[in-house]
């Protein structure tokens, strides 16, 4: 019985690999034999998600090929890799990825640690906040109060409550950009809605424009509903767009959606200007391309004097070229999934008729509890606390970085979660690897991007602040020692901490 699931391409494996640019070996540094990079190689592809288990692997003499190795080398990483039990075989039927036993399967996404962990590991994998108390807890109690009527329902809203759909459309339309109730369909979370409109507007093998990099999770969505990821890269810095580059992809390509985040970008804090807005929505109707702006860190400025440009979808009031998804996840806590579709009507109908397929609705409960925050002021007073606490975050880490990690390269964002760096030349994959033996926990630059790009960057969100924030400077410092000096990082061990 063959036992491989899928099969992971010869070039695109090549791709993969020739990624991994590790620092120059120093005076003295024993480089290891060319299988044993090789092997490391895989491994790390596997354990990082990137070449799932239970893949075949090109043979050894098509891999030797593309790799410009000889099939001895291949031959004995694949050997090596067997031993390890990343790796099975069978006569006739080939070889393919596996874990060894008693090992977690690899995640594909930036899921949180479970709590158990976390006194020994710092988390810096997930970008998000504990919640702003009091006002979860006030918002529970006045969800409670406003329930009965409701539970005396099917309780099934496939399009949201309605008294929630009226809310966010005022707040739209208080905005200056004039919204109707059935323009809005409420979500579990920005990711229910994403993948909604994936699905309605996007068929497997159909091309979807990104930025590059992009935010991991939605980008592994796309991948598994099939699409063809087109990337676009961003401008340098926090400049925003390369618009030159979206015009170029959006005639060219042809994409049926494009799916950008303007506000505080999901992973490098960019913040597109007015006038970037303005070009790409002309530059998306004109091809007829779908633009999807994701709105998820829009009210997360971290500076007094931040101007936001106006919304993506003010320049496209109606909603026929722009689809702008918003979510309570990022701005007040992730565990109230509450997300939201703002288009025009007969898209909203088309997405709530197609839901029917899907989750039915949203917790009834947690949309009583998002519209009593944004019915009483309690919204704004709770995000205020958000972006105090992530203000501190910042900065706390960004100096802890700075002192333990001078050769780190980064440009401090003015809002947003998260902070992307530029790891010396250390390949940001066998950091995260390192990281997890010495006790952090952080994402690699590749998960941001498409086929193996940005190997050289990790994403630090702003979730940890003071001692926490020191600790874990201390830690990634150690977890690039180990991979500068290509050692296996045996002799370091994380410590349990406690804030």
């Amino acid at each position: 019985m063959v036992q491989w699931t899928s099969a992971v391409g010869t070039a695109q494996l090549a791709r993969l690999l020739t990624s991994q640019q590790d620092r120059p070996a120093g005076p003295g540094t024993r480089r290891p034999p060319a299988y044993r990079s090789l092997a490391d190689g895989i491994r790390l592809l596997v354990l990082e998600g990137r070449v799932p288990v239970a893949a075949r692997l090109p043979a050894e003499r098509e891999l030797a090929l593309a790799l410009s190795v000889s099939r001895t080398t291949v031959a004995a990483a694949y050997e090596a890799l067997r031993a390890e039990g990343f790796l099975e075989s069978r006569r006739g039927a080939g070889s393919w990825t596996a874990v060894p036993a008693g090992n977690p399967l690899p995640a594909r996404g930036l899921e949180p640690l479970p709590p158990e962990a976390l006194g020994s590991v710092i988390d810096l994998g997930t970008a998000a906040l504990p919640a702003p108390e009091p006002w979860l807890t006030r918002a529970v109690q006045g969800a409670l109060e406003e329930l009965p009527p409701y539970a005396h329902t099917h309780g099934d809203y496939p399009a949201g409550l309605p008294a929630l759909r009226a809310t966010i459309a005022e707040r739209y339309t208080a905005r200056g950009i004039p919204t109707m109730p059935e323009q809005i369909m409420v979500t579990t979370g920005a990711m229910g809605a994403i993948d909604a409109i994936c699905h309605l507007f996007s068929g497997r093998g159909e091309r979807i424009a990104v930025e590059s990099p992009s935010y991991a999770n939605i980008l592994q969505l796309m991948r598994e509903a099939g699409a063809r990821l087109v990337p676009v890269a961003m401008a340098e810095g926090l400049a925003g767009w390369d618009l030159d580059r979206w015009r170029q992809v959006l005639r060219e390509a042809a994409p049926r959606i494009a799916y950008v985040v303007a506000d505080f970008h999901n992973p490098t804090g960019a913040l597109a200007d007015e006038d970037q807005r303005r070009q790409l929505v002309e530059a998306a109707r004109s091809a007829g391309t779908v633009l999807v702006a994701d709105e998820t860190m829009t009210e997360l400025w971290l500076e007094p004097d931040v101007e936001m440009p106006r919304q993506v979808c003010g320049f496209d009031p109606a909603g026929s070229t722009v689809i702008t998804v918003g979510s309570a996840s990022k701005a007040f806590w992730a565990g109230m999934r509450i997300g939201w579709v703002r288009a025009a009507p007969d898209v909203i109908r088309s997405l709530v008729a197609a839901r029917a397929y899907a989750d039915l609705g949203t917790p009834v409960l947690e949309q009583l509890a998002i519209n009593w925050l944004l019915s009483t002021g309690g919204w704004e007073q709770a995000v205020e606390m958000r972006r105090e606490q992530a203000r501190g975050n910042r900065d706390a880490l960004v100096a802890a970085v700075r002192r333990e990690l001078p050769d780190w390269e980064f440009t401090v964002p003015r809002g947003g979660l998260t902070l992307w760096v530029r790891t010396g030349g250390l390949s940001g994959s066998r950091i995260a690897e390192a990281g997890e033996r010495v006790g952090v926990r952080v994402p690699s630059g590749p998960r941001f991007g498409v086929d193996g790009a940005f190997e050289g960057y990790v994403r630090l969100p702003f979730t940890v602040g003071g001692a926490v924030a020191d600790e874990a400077a201390v830690r990634l410092a150690a977890a690039a020692r180990i991979v500068a000096s290509g050692g296996s990082g045996g002799a370091e061990s994380p410590r349990t901490f406690v804030a």
